[in-house]
């Protein structure tokens, strides 16, 4: 008797946990293997999953099921965790354009998969299977199995989409990067031309916070708050600090400072509205009041206190409570003026104006806890997956289909986890995830889901996947990912003439697929296509995974 049978007949949990590990460790070494510069990652433990499972190493309790459904529920909601702050602001402005676009390559996949699925006869859980595989979207996998397990479909017809997955995933990485490679070349890019074009759009597109020092020379201002001066809301200028002609020290600017002729003023805002804003106020005054005498100074100040969280600024009163003026907020990478209907989140930071007693007052009621900004929230973090489990079992019908379809784990807590980490908390509980702690529980989240999934399906691996059906599988895979990439690519460079750094981005991201991202910064030398990865990045994960779904209960 092996080790592992004795193991296995004394204590089959810890059998089940000892083999599970061995792939774990085998699959990450594999994933780490470049092959002409490409490598599976993640991937590598689905593979040494199923070569474990194919040479007689299985798990024997509900272990593993648990283990499988329980890493994709963490991993779909550290997902969305992340994805949630800016997943509805990739929705606007030129999100739009590429989000419709992706769109159109997760719906150009769905219908080559169905399409060529049915020529050749094949079961629709082999082309969710598939789907998901060719382009490279783990998530949509468990989603499909979710599905099929709520229709209450028999073990082997739950793991056909595993199967599928499996023999599409390699060549759909190699494919990829193939149909961007292909794309360059046919409309013969220069790249560093491109990278440099789209550095000047985007230098273009965004508007910075300036500051301009005014002296009040308007004749209709003597004497008016400047809460009441025209112009201040339409333009969402915030003035941060004040000298008045009479004397020459600098005090920070609330909404009850009164205005006289001579006075000088420092707004902040953009150069556009600053130029508005100055044909109301007078001239531009060489005086600088960053460098005048006086008690003013500005500090930056972190937002942890659970009351604040929720308010804008103009309810947190500090100009009323502290003579404290708030000018700029900083939420993530974006940075814009402290409008007074501005909401606060957990993490914003606070530019402060004011006398060094005011902002130590201030600080302490905003909390400024940095500690705080590195702790994880269990008890939220619980809280939103039970909220999310719920949604994934309540049922949608949608006509045509022969059941009701349901978000399932994989869709229920992704979409729970993008609106409560969009709303910045749970009644008491704040919806905070530190990076750290996000990346951690993604990775031990599809880590535990491939394992398990190689593992549960191994067994018919090789003998389904290294046959005539399995060739069928591999080169339909190939055309799910490819024609869709060259149609969508084609089209957005043809007609919309898009950028090439934000092409390579939204098909990247269009395929929820970091590798290809990874060779897109390679070759343009540069983070650009990113931008365009991010915005289209939430919208489409949360397609494939329905779109998995649907496919899947569509017999």
């Amino acid at each position: 008797m092996t080790f592992l049978e004795q193991l296995n007949q004394t204590s089959p949990v810890a059998h089940d946990l000892l083999i599970f590990s061995i792939v774990v460790l085998a699959g990450i070494g594999l994933g780490n293997i470049r092959v002409a510069g490409v490598r599976l990652g993640v991937a590598g433990v689905l593979f040494a999953g199923l070569a474990a499972s194919h040479f007689g190493l299985r798990p024997e309790t509900e272990v593993a099921h648990f283990l499988k459904d329980f890493g994709l529920v963490l991993f779909v909601f550290a997902l969305g965790m992340q994805m949630g702050p800016g997943f509805f602001a990739s929705l606007r402005r030129q999100g739009r354009v590429l989000n419709g676009y992706a769109f159109a390559l997760v719906s150009g996949g769905a219908l080559v998969a169905l399409l060529g699925g049915w020529l050749l006869g094949m079961p629709l859980p082999v082309i969710a299977g598939l789907f998901a595989g060719a382009t490279t979207n783990t998530p949509a996998l468990g989603a499909a199995q979710q599905a099929l397990q709520s229709a209450h479909a028999d073990p082997a017809t739950v793991m056909l989409p595993a199967l599928s997955y499996a023999a599409a995933y390699p060549l759909a990485i190699v494919g990829i990067i193939l149909s961007l490679i292909l794309l360059r070349t046919f409309f013969k890019i220069d790249v560093s031309a491109e990278a440099e074009q789209f550095r000047r759009d985007q230098g273009e597109g965004v508007e910075p916070l300036q500051r301009m020092n005014l002296r009040v020379e308007n004749p209709n201002l003597e004497g008016v708050l400047l809460a009441e001066v025209p112009g201040i809301q339409e333009t969402g200028v915030v003035i941060s600090r004040h000298r008045p002609a009479s004397g020459s020290e600098v005090h920070a600017a609330t909404p009850e400072t009164r205005l006289h002729v001579g006075d000088v003023i420092m707004a902040v805002g953009t150069q556009p509205h600053l130029e508005q804003f100055r044909l109301v106020i007078g001239s531009v005054s060489d005086e600088n009041l960053m460098k005048a005498p006086g008690s003013v100074t500005y500090r930056r100040v972190v937002v942890t206190n659970k009351r604040m969280l929720g308010k804008t600024v103009r309810e947190l009163g500090l100009d009323h409570l502290h003579n404290i003026t708030v000018t700029r907020v900083s939420r993530g990478d974006l940075i814009f003026t402290a409008l007074p209907d501005v909401r606060l989140q957990f993490g914003d930071m606070l530019q402060l104006v004011g006398d060094e007693e005011s902002l130590n007052a201030a600080t302490q009621v905003l909390g400024n806890s940095v500690l705080m900004l590195q702790e994880t929230k269990f008890a939220a973090i619980f809280a939103g997956i039970l909220l999310g489990v719920l949604l994934g079992l309540y049922p949608f019908q949608i006509a045509g289909l022969p059941a009701p379809v349901r978000l399932g784990l994989a869709g229920g807590p992704l979409v729970m986890a993008i609106l409560l980490s969009h709303l910045g908390r749970l009644g008491p509980m704040v919806m905070h995830m530190p990076i750290n702690a996000n990346r951690a529980l993604r990775e031990l989240g599809i880590i535990l889901f491939l394992a398990n999934v190689g593992l549960l399906s191994g067994e018919k691996f090789a003998a389904t996947v290294f046959s005539t059906q399995g060739l069928q599988w591999v080169l339909l895979g190939i055309l799910v990912t490819m024609l869709p990439l060259l149609a969508v690519g084609f089209v957005a460079r043809k007609w919309h003439r898009m950028n090439f750094m934000s092409l390579c981005g939204m098909l990247s991201g269009g395929m929820t697929d970091p590798p290809a991202l990874a060779f897109a910064t390679t070759m343009a030398r540069c983070d650009s296509p990113a931008v365009a990865y991010a915005a289209v990045y939430p919208l489409t994960m949360l397609l494939r995974i329905v779109a998995a779904q649907v496919i899947a209960q569509m017999g």
